[in-house]
């Protein structure tokens, strides 16, 4: 139960840090371009590989860290981050092929799953 807790808090977080950062970009660049979005994921990306990597080299920190930082509040904060790390973790195995289908396949059909969503919505209301 505690885990879920610290996955809940860091959630929050994350959230709200979401919210923050995108619209303090958005106020200041404006919404033409996804400038919000795209710092929101490349800080994610910076923030997923700088814990899991620092996380996974000190085996005295307290796992519930992992709970805490990557699952709850970069989870909450970006889930693109988690793609682009399970595609670097893949590369780093020496799967070259398998991690450049997985990152081809997640965009293609993640785009193709948010069109669908979009005309299922339009279909319906």
């Amino acid at each position: 139960m505690h885990k879920y807790l610290l996955i809940a808090v860091g959630g929050a977080l994350g959230s709200m840090a979401r919210y923050w950062v995108g619209s303090t970009i958005a106020g200041r660049m404006g919404i033409r371009f996804p400038y919000a979005t795209l710092v929101v994921n490349i800080t994610a990306c910076v923030l997923i590989g700088f814990s899991l990597t620092y996380m996974s080299r000190r085996a005295e920190l307290n796992p519930a860290w992992r709970f805490l930082i990557p699952i709850g509040f970069i989870g909450a904060y970006s889930t693109f981050s988690t793609y682009e790390w399970e595609t670097l973790a893949t590369l780093r195995t020496g799967a070259f092929l398998l991690a450049g289908l997985y990152a081809v396949t997640s965009f293609v059909l993640g785009l193709a799953a948010v069109w669908g969503g979009s005309m299922l919505a339009e279909a319906i209301s």
